[in-house]
């Protein structure tokens, strides 16, 4: 059994997945059995929660033990986990604070899997937090994706939009008002017919950009439900988009150098 309050008014799936990523993997199976409780009243269906309301989750051991990550590195300013697809950012944030007492430091969309950092301490949060924004950490990705490529490698720069509202971004060409310049490189490893197995480095971070400027050139990420290619997603049988947050190291300064030279890797790949 787990216990959790909610700190703002949402919806009981949306706090699942924010909260409780054992709860997240089982949610239907635990709503069809009655096994979790709002404010003591049995749910069968998502329902409305509001901040201040006690929500439980009558979750069986075997539930309670499917993993939603594993630890690559731990010492006494970082965590480096690998990261479930599937599991939200801010779950994963929920379970390593209450067993480590770990602090976000930048996040992973839901159903991209791989290497996510949390810092132990307010000062190495502080710390990482400004080396990502610094692009003082290199964060290489593999992925699947549409094979239309006119180039086997390249750095592309293009301009993306966030609309709030929908929960997507898009990707301009050129720039505009409310436009952000985004880049993003890549490289073909291998081709497989349709699709090719691809790596790609951010050089800047923006939310759902490697997803979106992919598809901005006609090769979108396989799985992909927002902007991918859904011929290729049904032919393969994809519902989540193959992309895994490979590859993470360093070039840090202050009380974080010590991390410098050091490699972390995902011990996911990507396959069909």
């Amino acid at each position: 059994m787990k216990k959790f309050t909610a700190k703002e008014d949402t919806n009981l799936k949306d706090f699942t997945n924010s909260t409780y990523p054992q709860g997240s993997f089982a949610f239907l199976s635990l709503l069809k059995k009655g096994d979790i409780r709002v404010n003591g009243v049995k749910r069968r269906s998502n329902c409305a929660v509001s901040a201040g309301d006690e929500i439980t989750y009558y979750t069986t051991a075997a539930q309670e033990n499917k993993p939603s990550h594993t630890v690559v590195y731990a010492d006494e300013n970082i965590l480096v986990a690998d990261k479930f697809a599937g599991v939200s950012s801010e779950a994963l944030f929920c379970e390593l604070y209450e067993k480590y007492g770990c602090l976000p430091v930048h996040r992973l969309d839901r159903n991209t899997c791989g290497l996510i950092v949390l810092a132990k301490t307010a000062a190495a949060q502080n710390l990482l937090e400004n080396a990502f924004k610094q692009r003082a950490v290199e964060k290489i990705y593999m992925c699947l994706v549409a094979n239309k490529f006119k180039n086997n490698k390249d750095v592309l720069t293009a301009y993306l939009k966030k609309n709030a509202d929908e929960g997507t971004v898009r990707v301009y060409s050129g720039p505009a008002e409310g436009r952000v310049r985004i880049i993003t490189e890549y490289e073909v490893i291998e081709k497989h017919g349709d699709y090719a197995l691809v790596r790609v480095t951010l050089h800047t971070g923006k939310t759902h950009q490697i997803r979106a400027h992919l598809a901005h050139i006609g090769c979108p990420v396989l799985g992909d439900a927002k902007y991918g290619n859904f011929a290729l997603n049904k032919k393969y049988n994809l519902s989540r988009q193959i992309l895994v947050a490979y590859r993470l190291s360093f070039n840090l300064s202050d009380g974080l150098s010590y991390l410098n030279g050091k490699t972390f890797t995902s011990n996911f790949f990507p396959h069909v």
